[in-house]
């Protein structure tokens, strides 16, 4: 496995800004499908898709319909949620392409978050095969300046699952072989500048690794933790005159737009949501906007808010107004803010059920 990064780092980027999502596939040469659903951050750009784009509507169809019974969760997944330190080799002062050597096979990274300043940085990722099958297992992190440099780690990478109950999954969902979980750590990122790193995955046959970079810029204008968002309107059902269809693509509609952002900021704790499940790049707009429905019940003293990405629904139009005002250019972003109208946790790209549940509580507190 010393070839490791020589084969498999130029494509494991899987960037969703600069590119739209089928060049950022050619690109980086992975299966098609899981370059889409990995890139977690669909584009958003205008001049990536229109509405007559088959993208635009054929990555999002349901495979199954939302009335029809759950996927069945693959058996790893368990023990994927709850990696164990001493599963992962230490360190040691072993450089990432060392610690590549102990991996008997490479599996295939997509980064599912792409915005890094310095300081500890949410990465969220998902593992597939060379046949294009999602992996889950135990997984751990190694971060270093270069391949070559001295690595820190294992970061425990825990599994959080996306899928939701029956009641809950939209018609945009993917059924049976879409994603169930996506991975995530907190990396310590101190500098701007791009860092090398390895994903080790422990399997029932041993190590295999799955390399890849992080890209880490001075300074982002989307607000972060700790600081306070634009006050902006977002859309409600009055704003749109009661037209459910331009205030979401989801089906079938969610309830989260009964007040407006600057109505609530400062006064309630608030769940943001910008997402666009039939319009989305990824397959990761539909899935994450249902784990947020699923969990809305669970915190009545939450105001959930669902925005969507294009004016009208078109993307032949641009960006709706709101994004513009939190500098997005992906999809989807989650920001849970407490009642003082503070950011508590910014979730970008793909996230699961226990990220959110663990944002919510804190945008309680």
């Amino acid at each position: 496995m010393a070839g490791l990064y020589a084969l498999v780092v130029v494509r494991s980027c899987l960037s969703c800004r600069a590119l739209p999502a089928r060049s950022t596939a050619r690109r980086a040469g992975v299966v098609a499908v899981a370059a889409v659903v990995l890139a977690g951050c669909g584009q958003s750009s205008t001049s990536s898709q229109s509405s007559s784009t088959p993208a635009a509507t054929s990555s999002t169809t349901a495979t199954t319909s939302a009335a029809g019974p759950p996927p069945k969760p693959s058996p790893q997944l368990a023990a994927a949620e709850r990696p164990r330190r001493d599963g992962f080799p230490a360190a040691g002062g072993r450089t990432p392409r060392q610690l590549a050597s102990l991996a008997r096979s490479s599996v295939t990274l997509g980064a599912a978050t792409g915005t890094f300043t310095p300081g500890a940085g949410r990465y969220a990722f998902g593992l597939t095969t060379t046949s294009g099958r999602f992996l889950y297992e135990p997984t751990a992190l190694y971060l270093a300046s270069t391949p070559d440099s001295p690595a820190s780690g294992p970061y425990l990478a825990p599994a959080d699952p996306m899928g939701v109950a029956p009641q809950y999954r939209s018609a945009q969902n993917a059924g049976p072989g879409g994603i169930e979980a996506i991975y995530h750590a907190t990396l310590p990122l101190p500098r701007a500048g791009t860092y090398a790193l390895l994903a080790l995955t422990r399997t029932p046959t041993g190590l295999v690794g799955a390399p890849g970079e992080v890209a880490v810029a001075a300074s982002s204008p989307i607000p972060g933790v700790g600081q306070r968002p634009p006050a902006i309107d977002t859309d409600t059902a009055a704003s749109v005159h009661g037209d459910t269809a331009l205030l979401t693509t989801r089906q079938p509609p969610e309830h989260m737009a009964s007040a407006s952002l600057d109505q609530v900021l400062g006064r309630r704790p608030v769940a943001l949501l910008f997402s666009t499940p039939q319009l989305c790049t990824s397959r990761v707009c539909g899935p994450v906007t249902d784990v947020t429905v699923s969990l809305q019940k669970q915190f009545p003293a939450v105001t959930f808010i669902h925005q969507e990405v294009y004016v009208d629904n078109d993307p032949e139009k641009g960006l709706r107004p709101q994004l513009q005002a939190f500098h997005l250019r992906t999809e989807p972003w989650l920001f849970a803010i407490n009642r003082r109208g503070v950011i508590v946790a910014r979730l970008e790209g793909a996230f699961g059920v226990n990220e959110l549940r663990s944002a919510l509580r804190a945008a309680e507190r």
